[in-house]
């Protein structure tokens, strides 16, 4: 293919292989059949795949590959082979009906098995809700760009798009490891999130899984990488914990009828459940902080409340 500059002897086929990121070069000149990956692939990359929901039976088997073994295997035009999709994934739906109904669960919602949207590590539920003050701001800011072909002046400082690729580059270079004093640490928050689920018998749309405790792991990599550090440390587990509570969080307050609890309330429920569980009425710190991390709030709040 490289040998034909000018393009012509090029030929590509595929229909559904092309969406999947994959295609089929044929070089005239040398009569040569090849397959290369494409975009959707994305090796080592990130793939973002828009309209979720419209996927089709057969794309949908080939995800599940893609999210499972991390490969996609190919059988077109007489080449049977397996290619690496080492990459994250970064999906987008929209209800089935559209509009989302709090009375059934994000599966039923999107019309997706639930087999496939528990490989996502992050599941996150926006609805868009009537609210004065947000609907007025972005009402305002789409007339804004309407009336002067460019967004309102922001009041900080972003950052350099050239600095952000370096950044990506830099960060993309280390591989974290998780330190082996810290394997308790992991394993004790999994039981608690194991156990917290336990007592809420209620169907709260999610569940905590031997994947749950794989993404913990990854995400908490993912956490370790940001700060360009080859060491995973107890921050970086406590990140992944709240970003998974808050990813079940939104599915939860969506089926939720009542008003939120508040934060130091919530907090001193933790303690005081614990103190019950435990029968001592004296509780380490150190003992009732990955607890209140797990639920989602912060050290800052365990503070407060105390």
């Amino acid at each position: 293919v490289d040998g034909c500059a000018d393009g012509s002897g090029v030929l590509h086929e595929g229909g559904e292989a092309v969406c999947h990121g994959l295609q089929i070069l044929e070089d005239l000149c040398c009569s040569v059949v090849a397959v290369v990956p494409g975009g959707g692939v994305a090796d080592m990359g990130i793939c973002c795949i828009d309209e979720f929901d419209k996927m089709e039976e057969a794309d949908r088997t080939s995800i599940h590959e893609v999210m499972e073994q991390q490969t996609i295997s190919i059988a077109k035009a007489g080449i049977t082979t397996t290619l690496n999709a080492r990459t994250s994934i970064l999906a987008a739906a929209n209800p089935a009906y559209g509009r989302y109904n709090p009375n059934k669960s994000p599966f039923e919602n999107f019309n997706l098995p639930a087999s496939l949207l528990s490989r996502f590590d992050l599941m996150f539920l926006i609805i868009d809700r009537p609210d004065m003050e947000s609907d007025r701001m972005m009402a305002e800011h789409v007339a804004y760009v309407h009336q002067h072909g460019r967004h309102p002046t922001l009041d900080f400082d972003v950052f350099d798009p050239e600095f952000i690729r370096s950044y990506i580059a830099q960060a993309r270079r280390v591989e974290p490891h998780v330190p082996e004093e810290l394997t308790d640490y992991i394993v004790n928050a999994y039981v608690s999130m194991r156990g917290e689920e336990n007592q809420n018998s209620a169907d709260t749309g999610t569940y905590t899984t031997a994947r749950t405790l794989l993404g913990l792991l990854r995400l908490a990599q993912a956490s370790a990488r940001m700060r360009l550090n080859g060491v995973v440390a107890q921050e970086d587990v406590d990140e992944a914990m709240r970003l998974m509570h808050m990813s079940k969080a939104s599915i939860q307050n969506s089926r939720r009828t009542t008003a939120p609890v508040d934060p130091i309330s919530d907090i001193y429920s933790t303690i005081r459940d614990f103190s019950a569980a435990s029968g001592n009425v004296t509780i380490q710190y150190s003992d009732i902080l990955p607890r209140v991390l797990a639920k989602g709030r912060t050290q800052q709040q365990l503070n407060e409340c105390l």
